[in-house]
């Protein structure tokens, strides 16, 4: 065998891939993997659920088309790539890679590849979409520490197209190699870090720009309008904070928000998470998703 070729098959090749979580992201990275000659298993814990993130799929592929001008055939072949299930055991039963992308709560996600880790195959390797945490947090509990890392994807993937990579200590340098060159795969520039950091490069500078426009908003300083405009004007962004919030969605952002002031005590952090609450959640305004956020679509 030339020495090309054994280069070439050090790293497992990523062919089949489980995405948990059926929500904007999970259904965001499941299509583009598909789009991308990847076999897709999307799992979520009840039919209803999945259903639903079939709907989005379906509108995926009408964006596609009308975002990065993909053919009708093409899109309707990622399509064709998508498998369902709400059973883990079978949903990741042939997976070389599983993403994670589920609701941002320690617990949930503890929870969930402790279970993860029990049906899993041995060659697995396991990588959460977290917005906020660090690998090192749930490692212990994937059983395979070797072969987990994050790998974040920024909504609006098919045009958003960066990857972040963030192993922990304990990643091995082969499970970071396979899952970078997927995302290589997939159509993603990598963006790798060399060591944990919260938020990794993009949040970490989006967020608190995020949670200044909140701020300022929750305190009555300025309107939601006016904040957008001040900082698109000013800086020459296409896109004010606000109408970022709403593509990343009401949940998401009360999810980042919660556990910020869980983990720092800030009561000014826990007033904004009430707010979201109050105001969107619990009315229903999820943001571009749902047709309203801070502005209606």
């Amino acid at each position: 065998m030339k020495l090309f070729e054994i280069i070439k098959q050090k790293y497992m090749k990523i062919k089949n891939l489980t995405v948990a979580g059926s929500g904007v992201l999970g259904t965001q990275i499941a299509f583009q993997s598909a789009f991308h000659n990847i076999n897709v298993v999307l799992y979520d814990v009840g039919n209803d659920i999945l259903d639903n993130g079939k709907k989005k799929l379906i509108g995926l592929q009408q964006t596609y088309m009308e975002e990065i001008a993909a053919s009708r055939d093409a899109v309707d072949l990622a399509f064709s790539r998508i498998s369902y299930s709400s059973d883990l055991s079978e949903a990741v039963r042939d997976a070389d890679l599983i993403i994670e992308a589920i609701p941002e709560n320690v617990e949930i996600k503890k929870g969930f590849y402790k279970q993860l880790s029990e049906v899993a195959p041995a060659k697995t390797i396991f990588a959460g979409n977290s917005s906020t945490m660090l690998p090192s947090t749930f490692a212990a509990f994937t059983g395979r520490p070797e072969r987990f890392l994050n790998l974040h994807f920024s909504n609006e993937i098919w045009v958003r197209n960066s990857a972040e990579l963030m192993g922990h200590p304990g990643t091995s340098h082969d499970a970071l190699q396979a899952v970078a060159q997927f995302a290589k795969d997939i159509g993603m520039v990598v963006v790798t870090l060399k060591k944990e950091q919260p938020g990794y490069i993009l949040n970490s500078l989006l967020i608190p720009l995020l949670l200044s426009a909140l701020e300022l908003l929750v305190n009555e300083v300025a309107s939601v309008e006016d904040i957008d405009a001040g900082w698109k004007i000013g800086t020459g962004s296409p896109l004010g904070p606000f109408q970022i919030l709403d593509r990343i969605g009401a949940n998401t952002a009360h999810n980042i928000v919660t556990n910020i002031a869980d983990q720092t005590g800030d009561p000014h952090k826990r007033k904004i998470a009430d707010y979201i609450k109050a105001n969107f959640l619990d009315k229903g305004k999820m943001g571009r998703v749902s047709g309203e956020g801070f502005y209606k679509y």
